[in-house]
């Protein structure tokens, strides 16, 4: 996709850093910079913010559609990855050094149609698409860059099925719906020791 360049970047990055720095200090400096901000980063796009410590996630959260400037919706992502993932306790202040940002924006959802199980295995591209898994009301999402630790097609529908709290081989029954996304995604350099 390309369509950040590297200050964007960064000050993408920077937004959701000071957003959780500012919320364990308490400080409730809402920051509106959004409007003299370059137009990349007031695009309204889906995105999620992983937060990473010693290489291991400590909380990812994010919306697939749109709720406002992307500058704004990084920063609340960023506070509800820190504080809100139901997986990990709150991020600390004693942590927050340690910690590695990644920012995903995303593309918008397309359903994929597919026949079958295999059509559907033919029809994903790992590495590319994030896949939202839905059926009876339940649904799912793994950004793109779950490939990397689930790279077998029917290893990741069935990781995917039960994050969802489905079978494992619900992605293969009729009435399963996918729809698939692309995410450009970066993340803070980590510090050289």
């Amino acid at each position: 996709m390309g369509t950040f360049n590297k200050q964007d970047q960064e000050a993408l990055l920077a937004r959701a850093r000071s957003a959780i720095s500012n919320a364990l200090a308490k400080t409730d400096t809402e920051d509106s910079r959004t409007e003299t901000s370059p137009p990349a980063l007031n695009v309204h796009r889906g995105c999620f913010v992983s937060l990473h410590l010693r290489g291991r996630l400590r909380g990812c959260i994010g919306t697939i559609e749109p709720t406002g400037p992307l500058a704004d919706a990084i920063a609340r992502n960023a506070c509800r990855a820190a504080f809100s993932d139901p997986r990990f306790p709150a991020v600390t202040a004693d942590e927050l050094a340690d910690i590695q940002i990644e920012a995903s924006v995303l593309t918008e959802p397309r359903q994929l149609e597919f026949t079958d199980a295999e059509d559907l295995k033919r029809k994903l591209i790992p590495g590319k698409h994030g896949v939202i898994l839905s059926r009876g009301g339940k649904s799912a999402v793994f950004l793109p860059q779950v490939w990397d630790q689930l790279p077998d097609k029917e290893r990741f529908l069935e990781n995917l099925c039960m994050k969802c709290g489905l079978s494992k081989h619900a992605w293969k029954e009729s009435g399963t719906r996918v729809s698939v996304y692309e995410a450009e995604y970066f993340s803070e350099m980590p510090e050289k020791e």
